[in-house]
C-alpha cells in the first residue's frame, strides 16, 4: 500500500497554524520560516501582476452593474457610482498586497508590484473593450494616478521614484 503523504492532505489554514507552532518552539524555525516568506513574496513579476488586474478589471459584467444599481428596494443607486465602486473594489486586493509590501518593508517588491498593477490598468484602458468599460471610461486614469500618488507617499528615494517615472513612460504612455 503507498504511504500517503500528510503535507498533500492537511489545508491551508492547518499548514499555518503548524508552522506558526514550529516558529514558537525554535527560534532558527523561525528564522527560516521568516526568510522562506521574504523569498516567496519578492518573487514578483511585473507581466503576471497586469495580467491578473487586467483580467480582475476585464471580467468586471454589465449584468451585475445592472443588477446592482438603479431601483432597489433599499432605494436608488447610481449606476455611474456603482460601476466606478465595482472598478475600485476589483483593484482592492492588489492594493492590500502593495499594502503589505510596504508593512514588511519589501520596497523593491512593492516597486515591482506597483508597477505590475500600474501597467495593468494601463492594458485595461487601452484594451478592455467590454460593455461595462463603457461605464468606467475616467476610472483607468484616476485610479492609476491614485495608486501611483499613493505608492509616492511611501517612496522617498529620487532614484526609485525616477525609475517609476520611466517606466509609466515606456509602459503606461497615455494613461
Amino acid at each position: 500500500m503507498k504511504k500517503i503523504n500528510i503535507l498533500d492532505q492537511i489545508t491551508a489554514n492547518d499548514a499555518l497554524s503548524i508552522l506558526k507552532t514550529l516558529a514558537a518552539r525554535d527560534k532558527q524555525y523561525e528564522l527560516i520560516i521568516e526568510q522562506l516568506a521574504r523569498e516567496f513574496l519578492s518573487n514578483v513579476d511585473i507581466e503576471d501582476v497586469a495580467s491578473d488586474v487586467f483580467d480582475a478589471l476585464d471580467m468586471l459584467d454589465v449584468d451585475d452593474l445592472y443588477s446592482s444599481s438603479g431601483s432597489t428596494r433599499y432605494g436608488y443607486v447610481d449606476p455611474n457610482e456603482r460601476s466606478w465602486e465595482m472598478f475600485e473594489e476589483a483593484l482592492e486586493p492588489f492594493e492590500k498586497q502593495l499594502k503589505k509590501y510596504y508593512k514588511l518593508s519589501m520596497f523593491n517588491a512593492a516597486k515591482i508590484y506597483c508597477m505590475g498593477i500600474l501597467k495593468g490598468i494601463f492594458m485595461y484602458d487601452e484594451e478592455g473593450g467590454s460593455e461595462f468599460a463603457d461605464w468606467v471610461t475616467d476610472a483607468p486614469g484616476e485610479n492609476f494616478q491614485r495608486i501611483f500618488d499613493d505608492w509616492k507617499k511611501e517612496q522617498k528615494n529620487p532614484a526609485v521614484l525616477a525609475e517609476m517615472e520611466n517606466f509609466i513612460k515606456k509602459n503606461c504612455h497615455g494613461i
